[in-house]
């Protein structure tokens, strides 16, 4: 009889490491524009929530359904940024947290970046100071903004218009002098060009050409910004890079080259759709790295509430190139991020 308990404790002890070792998509049920940053041993997590910011922290990945969750800051009322508040990032730059944001009045062509700095260790804690706007001197329409410390000089990308109307969103890139003040003028390094960044059909005769959710990824000798392509209303959100040498001229358009196909789209077969706007981050041992990107699990379900978080490891290619593989079906296990 004491044979048999133990036989069935080491059993159901190998089968909890088992699933304690592996997840499955989605992390929660919804939230479109996920970002995560790992930092102490926790993951901290936001992603858009409409007039307010919200942040996760937890230990693994997949315990976000459970992890401690916080409002870290209310859109006042009556403001420039009181509306629309999307695809906020929460990072930790030269000691100090940064919340970066698109928002507006209720008029998206309004839309602008903003960002709060926290002085605590703990992003939780402590208070959440508005900084103000984060504009080139030609203050256009801005979403999706990214931020990197490159070399000891601070880069911000994001998607913009080149003017006032709405139609084609670019990309753009602009020198920081500090997390909250961009340093010179902005630089286009990216227009959608190939048909598959080119599907945007709003109805009634209205068109928009899309690259959106730049995000800046490194590796080796070059520095790449991964982004999203087409209208996030059709199937066909996907997403590109365009890549440069990382001893290059970040603020010449020159220096950055397209990929020519998408590299990271729909699967019908495993039934995901419309993924994109995407970020990354290291599994806690540092050796992985992943993607984090929402999704829709049926055709035609658009930018709403459908979207979902999603992770999942990829690799380099020989030539320097991601590969994000294929987007992996819901409920399929995953192994979790590596930790030793």
């Amino acid at each position: 009889m004491r044979m048999k308990f133990i036989l069935f404790f080491l059993f159901a002890l190998s089968s909890h490491m088992l699933w304690a070792q592996s997840f499955s998509n989605p992390l929660l049920p919804s939230g479109a524009d996920p970002y995560s940053f790992y930092k102490g041993g926790y993951y901290y997590y936001t992603h858009t929530s409409g007039n307010r910011i919200d942040l996760w922290k937890s230990k693994t990945i997949d315990g976000l359904k459970t992890a401690e969750r916080k409002t870290i800051w209310k859109a006042p009322p009556n403001t420039m940024y009181s509306k629309e508040i999307w695809a906020p990032e929460v990072m930790f730059i030269r000691g100090k947290w940064y919340a970066y944001f698109a928002a507006d009045d209720g008029r998206n062509e309004n839309h602008r970046m903003y960002v709060l700095e926290n002085s605590s260790a703990n992003p939780m804690e402590g208070e959440w100071v508005f900084k103000g706007k984060v504009a080139d001197s030609t203050d256009k329409w801005a979403i999706d903004a990214d931020i990197i410390d490159f070399k000891g000089q601070l880069y911000m990308v994001w998607s913009g218009w080149e003017g006032d109307q709405n139609g084609k969103q670019e990309i753009f890139i602009a020198k920081l002098k500090n997390p909250w003040t961009v340093d010179g003028p902005r630089v286009k390094i990216s227009s959608p060009k190939y048909e598959w960044e080119k599907n945007g059909d709003l109805g009634h005769g209205e068109h928009v050409d899309v690259n959106e959710g730049p995000q800046f990824l490194t590796h080796g000798d070059k520095i790449l910004i991964v982004y999203s392509a087409s209208g996030c209303w059709t199937d066909f959100y996907a997403l590109g890079t365009l890549s440069a040498s990382a001893s290059a001229n970040l603020l010449n358009p020159a220096s950055w080259t397209k990929s020519t196909q998408p590299v990271f789209q729909r699967s019908v077969a495993n039934g995901v759709y419309a993924p994109g706007h995407n970020s990354f981050f290291k599994s806690p041992d540092g050796k992985e790295e992943w993607i984090l990107y929402h999704a829709n699990d049926q055709p035609g379900q658009g930018c709403g509430g459908f979207r979902s978080p999603r992770a999942q490891q990829f690799t380099w290619n020989a030539d320097g190139t991601p590969n994000f593989g294929i987007p992996v079906k819901k409920g399929e296990a995953i192994n979790a991020p590596s930790t030793n």
